[in-house]
């Protein structure tokens, strides 16, 4: 591992301490911490901080446990609203001007807005036309109606949005799950029956070595790493795997440990470090296996006792050569040898990972092969081991678990069949890149995006911004700004709806943690009190919406506006969420029945794990010619990561410097000295960048520890680069493994 040059050799540390205090003494500060400590879930990541034990408290009871990313978060919904005059002055050619950061510092949205065709400004708009306008949406062929949901909502906007829609006999509930953690999802639930975590926080706390892949938690879920350093503190061995050196992931200095923050300088995190080729993880777990049964630390009686299918991934590991996993991963046979050694011999496992292993053409496989892993080392099915996916948005498990998705499950949809007493669609409905592709062809007449930024989380956003614009009529549901907003414009009517945040709600809900635990939220109060602020509840929404479409039949629809009765229908509905009928009277929050696996009893038919061969994916980047046709310019061609910076969370941008990274802007590419020189460029040189899918110009580029071969850009700007290359067994794109040709332009 090299050393990094930049001018952190830590992550955390002072400067989160700094923005702490910063965020303090500002004019937000008491507001900020009133809603720190509020009785709601974190609005950030789906760690599982707040809830009925105070808002720094996590589900084990423990307290400093809310992070820079929830001041964040918090610190941008209690910006001031926008005025009632802002809209009228300002054409939307100016607001298609402002990139994700100037969006979101518009401020927060206060009343609803309609672009209308051949209008240039956004204006004002009654409630009472919104619902006229939504009826008359709504009334569309099914098959043309299509919703988009994100995990800033609660469980209960999420069971409605898919009651609606299946009410309506539409099953094209995208999510923004759909473009991140879906391979987890499919690839676990054929593994053990349940696509989730199984693996609490109480049960990881018990482990002593955790595998972490294609994450940079230090960013996007700090508070992960308190766990990992009390796991290095007591012993324990944490073995990271990424393409890219992230300071965090080698040295943290977490607040939560003042003493060793502050006076040592941190905790060391990484045991082990390895840097493989983007896109070879199965290669990696096929050749952990391979050295795992060379080293003798398979665990077969396991395997016999709780596996299926265990013969032939023994037999693929044994059968392909170390020449081939090497030359596919990049990595030698000691590293891999030495990390099969650490998971072999340590007593608990969990292997973790995030978004640099769902996002890839063969995510489904990655996530298989993690898990064949487990199981060949017993990892799976006991306290202190086992699979664990790590979501990066606060209730994004929590709309699956509801019902929002094209896959939903028999038992749910049994149940929602006779709460709706009809039958339920049964057409394969549209996931979220399938939605572009169909708006793209023309076959969706209304979108209804409860949250999100369904424009730029897309790749190509060519495409994108072209798809949305053949849509009638788009809805979408916000508290502040984003690009959406001003580029996902629909044909006919854009409405931009505004509704109370989590911590703002008039009534009380609950949200799900990535590790499969119940909060409840408190209702609370917004501080918007103009008297030109006009918000509703995305629960009033939604019911009065679904009344006006449906009347009383099946359902009272109106009377779903109590939040407590929604729970009710989910205790029927949702497996595993039984206690959720009576949270209301016992305030007691809970984990999701049979989702932690305590025991290698699994979710499957016969009880047992189902193993299943990942064959070694065949990686290749094209030549320059691909991209320039002369072939003539002077350039290097790399495979792109796209990813999110440390100010950032999901789309929202709050900060655009990266100062862990060295990326003084959003601008800018992350590029191996090697590469660099090789292609007779210097640092800080402005090049320009070319993908498949479109072109960016006047690049700075900046030298980092990040693999030879490899760049890194930022995550929603990159998106224009490259088209949508998926998963056909899940729908998510590759972000991943894009590759680029970097070149210097004419005039530089």
């Amino acid at each position: 591992m090299t050393k990094s040059t930049n001018s952190f050799s830590t992550g955390g540390g002072l400067p989160v301490i700094q923005y702490w205090l910063e965020k303090s003494v500002s004019p937000q500060g008491v507001k900020i911490w009133e809603k720190l400590n509020h009785k709601s879930s974190c609005l950030s990541c789906a760690w599982g901080t707040g809830g009925q034990k105070g808002g720094f408290v996590n589900e084990a009871g423990e307290y400093l446990q809310r992070c820079a990313k929830s001041v964040e978060a918090i610190a941008s919904e209690l910006q001031e609203g926008i005025k009632g005059d802002f809209f009228s002055q300002n054409a939307i050619e100016d607001l298609q001007k402002l990139d994700s950061q100037g969006c979101d510092r518009l401020g927060r949205l206060t009343y609803p807005v309609i672009l209308r065709k051949g209008n240039s400004h956004y204006e004002r708009i009654s409630w009472q036309e919104v619902y006229d306008i939504a009826t008359q949406a709504f009334r569309q062929p099914p098959e043309r109606v299509a919703s988009y949901s994100s995990g800033r909502s609660s469980n209960e906007a999420a069971f409605l949005l898919q009651l609606m829609m299946r009410a309506n006999g539409s099953n094209n509930l995208a999510d923004c799950s759909d473009l991140c953690h879906a391979p987890s999802t499919v690839g676990l639930k054929e593994v053990f029956g349940s696509g989730t975590s199984m693996v609490s926080l109480e049960s990881l706390k018990q482990s002593d070595c955790v595998v972490l892949v294609g994450s940079n938690a230090p960013a996007n879920h700090p508070r992960l790493m308190n766990e990992l350093i009390k796991i290095r503190d007591k012993g324990g061995k944490v073995i990271i795997i990424n393409p890219q050196i992230e300071v965090g992931l080698v040295k943290f200095a977490s607040p939560a440990f003042p003493i060793k923050s502050l006076l040592k300088g941190g905790s060391e995190i990484s045991t082990l470090y390895l840097q493989p080729i983007p896109g070879s993880d199965v290669a990696v777990f096929v050749g952990i296996q391979k050295s795992l049964l060379e080293q003798n630390l398979v665990d077969f009686d396991y395997l016999k006792k709780y596996t299926q299918g265990w013969e032939e991934i023994i037999n693929h590991a044994q059968n392909t050569p170390w020449q081939t996993i090497t030359n596919t991963c990049g990595l030698s046979k000691e590293e891999i040898e030495e990390v099969a050694y650490t998971i072999g011999s340590a007593d608990k496992v969990v292997f973790a990972w995030a978004m640099g292993i769902t996002h890839h053409t063969n995510g489904v496989d990655n996530v298989k092969s993690i898990a064949n892993t487990a199981l060949i080392t017993g990892n799976a099915g006991k306290i202190g081991t086992g699979t664990m996916p790590i979501r990066g948005h606060s209730n994004v498990q929590g709309f699956g678990s509801m019902g929002v998705t094209i896959r939903l499950s028999e038992p749910i949809k049994k149940a929602l069949t006779q709460i709706l007493n009809q039958s339920l669609p049964e057409t394969k409905g549209y996931d979220a890149r399938a939605l572009i592709t169909a708006a793209d062809e023309g076959n969706i007449d209304t979108l209804f995006c409860l949250g999100g930024n369904l424009y730029a989380a897309n790749p190509d956003l060519t495409q994108a911004k072209r798809a949305l614009g053949n849509i009638n009529t788009i809805f979408y549901v916000a508290t502040k700004p984003n690009l959406g907003h001003f580029h996902g414009l629909a044909e006919e009517n854009t409405l931009i709806l505004p509704v109370f945040n989590r911590f703002e709600n008039p009534h009380a809900t609950t949200t799900e943690s990535g590790n499969n635990f119940v909060r409840l939220n408190e209702s609370g109060t917004t501080h918007l009190t103009s008297p030109e602020t006009d918000l509703i509840s995305e629960i009033e929404l939604i019911t009065e919406i679904a009344h006006r479409l449906h009347g009383e039949n099946p359902l009272n629809w109106r009377k779903l506006q109590d939040t407590s009765y929604i729970r009710q229908l989910i205790a029927k509905a949702i497996p595993g969420y039984q206690k959720i009928g009576e949270i209301d009277q016992t305030k007691t929050e809970f984990t999701i029945e049979g989702r932690i696996f305590s025991e290698p009893h699994f979710n499957t038919l016969s009880g047992k794990a189902q193993m299943q061969v990942t064959p070694l994916p065949v990686l290749t980047i094209p030549e320059q010619i691909y991209f320039d046709g002369d072939n003539n310019k002077k350039g290097i061609v790399l495979i792109l990561g796209s990813g999110r910076g440390y100010g950032q969370h999901n789309t929202v941008v709050y900060k655009t410097e990266d100062k862990y990274r060295g990326m003084p802007h959003r601008h800018c590419i992350l590029m191996n000295r090697e590469d660099i020189k090789k292609a007779g460029f210097q640092a800080h040189q402005r090049v320009n960048v070319k993908g498949d899918g479109g072109e960016l110009m006047n690049v700075e580029i900046v030298a980092g520890e990040i693999l030879q071969g490899v760049a890194f850009m930022f995550y929603p700007e990159a998106n224009v680069l490259f088209k949508a290359k998926i998963d056909p067994r899940c729908g998510t794109p590759a972000y991943k493994r894009v590759p680029i040709f970097v070149y210097k332009p004419d005039n530089n």
